[in-house]
This record gives structure tokens, C-alpha cells and sequence, in this order.
């Protein structure tokens, strides 16, 4: 059995911080469990054009206000507390945050931990892992 605490984890190398977003990464790939599980915070007034080409991700709003909109269809859909948003097309799309949101995040296949998003959008397919200290 694995156990973390997202207090303590946010004070280690799983709090990965880049432009609009931050993220704790609680499950990785070495964890060996075929998804990884994370904690993002979208930052206010933040805009994410996402695109992930090599992954599936679930998307659970816990807090905050926002929107995300499928490039495909251009339909807008709000985000508040409760919303669940599932990317199973691998879809093109914006993010918005309209206050801060706390999300809690799937992927699959799992990431390895020190990923940020690409030119495109997305997370390549390998990564720089996360270790935890023993």
C-alpha cells in the first residue's frame, strides 16, 4: 500500500509549477498503479490551450470557477465544484480559469512526474521521474 499526504507532497519535487497552473503529483507511473492521480491548481484569469496527443485525462472540479471549451465543437462548457470533464478524444482544448481552481486530475498513461506541457499543448510520452526519498 502506497499513502501520501498532499500537504507533504506539496513540499517536495511532486509540486511541479509552470505558467497558469501548478500541480502536486500524488500517483505516478512508477507507482505502478496504470494511471497517475494529481492535484492542479489553475491560477485566476489563466487561459491553457491544451492539446494532450498521448494521453486520456479525467478532470474533477474541487474549487473554483472556470471554463473549458473542445476546439472542436467551440461549445463552452462552465466548470464550478462537482463538474467532471472526462478528454477521451485526446482533445484540443482551452482552459480558463475565472477564479483559482482546485482540480483533481487522472491521466492515463500515467506520467512520470517533472512533465510540463509542450509547445502544443501536451506532455510528451517520457519525462524526468520522481523518486521519493528513502
Amino acid at each position: 500500500m502506497i499513502v501520501r499526504r498532499l500537504q507533504e507532497a506539496e513540499q517536495s519535487e511532486r509540486r511541479i509549477v509552470s505558467e497558469g497552473w501548478e500541480s502536486t503529483r500524488l500517483a505516478l507511473k512508477n507507482d505502478n498503479m496504470g494511471f497517475s492521480f494529481h492535484i492542479t491548481t489553475i491560477y485566476a484569469g489563466a487561459e491553457l490551450h491544451l492539446h494532450y496527443q498521448n494521453h486520456l485525462e479525467a478532470v474533477y472540479c474541487i474549487s473554483g470557477e472556470g471554463s473549458v471549451m473542445a476546439e472542436a465543437d467551440g461549445v463552452v462548457h462552465e466548470i464550478s465544484p462537482g463538474t467532471i470533464y472526462l478528454l477521451d478524444q485526446n482533445d484540443k482544448h482551452v482552459l480558463k480559469g475565472k477564479t483559482e481552481m482546485k482540480m483533481a486530475c487522472v491521466f492515463n498513461p500515467p506520467l512520470h512526474g517533472k512533465e510540463v506541457h509542450n509547445a502544443e499543448g501536451a506532455y510528451e510520452l517520457d519525462a524526468e521521474e520522481v523518486r521519493d526519498e528513502k
